[in-house]
């Protein structure tokens, strides 16, 4: 791009490689696919230090000379013992409108000075968390001739996980009112699937989202896929074997649980219409090992489920490809119809049929419709 002018943009992202999970992909090929678009990004993100979750691969994603600055995490929930409990109620109970409001705050004269010192055109924020967003209207304050764009992966309020479990209506006021004033100031919005375009401007009826609100759904890189569909990268010790593979990979959190699942597994062995002996179930991710061994043990699944930890994202490619199928799970309740799920896309382009038990009208389901990628059972089902 030597002899380009390339504008700058800010890209404010507390979750960014080495971190791992779907969010951060999301922002990491943002990154990736820039430059050729004209756009020099800058990072702010936090620091490395006491990252829960790690994928070293995924910084393959990022250009060597790409400028990320650092800062302090200020993760409550980091030190152990009585402190990291001490810590973790502060996170979840005090800090409005989630843990990383400190990073937030103690992060916005780096902010400043990055805007001054590279030029800055455009700043982009990314929730979760939503504390990147309130460092944006900071910003926006002292800089207003520079746009801001505000990338919503999920929704706010209307989070299905808050609807489930909702704060008490003192901080969900104060949260409304956060959402609402994020979506005001902010020159353009962003979110991830049209149903979640269609209930935030729903949700906030006269203040003109429709001029500035778009959609760009998750996807998913064919660069990491060119080189795994050969004998070679599936002749690994995840390659196929003579058992029919089942591979889940993700989390199991809140109302997405594999209990269904399980219970009717366990009921077609038990009706002698699957043979144990030959099915495989791979869960690849984070879980709660105890709860899943108390499912395997109630449907009698034993020596058929194997838990995987989470593990860099390529490796989990590899598996994904030398699977039979691949399962999809979302629970039901308000608003999962909005979910697609960052997994999804990269299920399809895996080539394997997807076994998706989710909302049988939501947002994920029509797109599996859409694209003939597999088979579809309602979640109260």
């Amino acid at each position: 791009m030597k002899g380009i002018y390339m504008k700058k943009v800010l890209m404010i992202a507390y979750s960014f490689p080495p971190a791992g999970g779907p969010g951060v992909q999301r922002t990491s090929k943002f990154v990736k696919y820039m430059r050729p678009y004209g756009w020099e990004p800058v990072i702010l993100t936090r620091d490395a230090a006491n990252i829960p979750l790690k994928d070293e691969s995924l910084i393959k994603d990022i250009p060597e000379d790409i400028s990320i600055i650092r800062t302090k995490a200020w993760d409550l929930s980091a030190s152990s013992g009585i402190f990291g409990l001490a810590g973790k109620f502060i996170s979840r109970k005090v800090l409005i409108p989630d843990s990383e409001r400190l990073w937030e705050i103690f992060s916005r004269k780096t902010a400043e000075d990055i805007i001054r010192s590279h030029n800055i055109d455009l700043i982009y924020t990314t929730s979760l968390p939503y504390s990147s967003h309130i460092m944006a209207m900071h910003l926006k304050k002292k800089f207003p001739d520079i746009p801001w764009v505000a990338d919503f992966r999920d929704e706010w309020t209307n989070n299905p996980y808050i609807l489930d479990n909702p704060y008490n209506p003192l901080r969900m006021n104060i949260e409304r009112k956060m959402e609402h004033k994020v979506l005001q100031m902010a020159d353009f919005l962003i979110t991830n699937t049209p149903v979640m375009h269609r209930n935030f401007i729903n949700n906030n009826p006269g203040m003109g989202l429709e001029k500035k609100f778009f959609v760009i759904s998750n996807g998913y890189d064919p660069d990491d896929f060119k080189h795994l569909f050969d004998s070679t990268a599936n002749d690994n010790g995840s390659g196929r074997t003579r058992k029919f593979t089942i591979t889940y990979t993700g989390a199991f959190y809140g109302r997405r649980k594999p209990d269904i699942f399980f219970q009717a597994m366990g009921d077609l062995i038990k009706d002698g219409k699957i043979d144990k002996n030959k099915i495989h179930i791979k869960l690849m991710g984070s879980f709660k090992k105890e709860q899943i061994q108390q499912l395997t043990d109630l449907h009698n699944l034993n020596g058929t489920v194997e838990i995987f930890s989470y593990m860099a994202h390529e490796e989990c490619l590899k598996h994904m490809i030398s699977s039979d199928c691949l399962l999809l799970i979302e629970g039901a309740g308000p608003g999962a119809e909005a979910f697609y799920t960052g997994k999804v896309f990269e299920y399809m382009v895996s080539g394997r049929p997807i076994l998706a038990i989710i909302p049988s009208k939501g947002a994920a389901a029509r797109l599996i419709r859409e694209t003939s990628t597999g088979l579809i059972s309602d979640c109260t089902d």
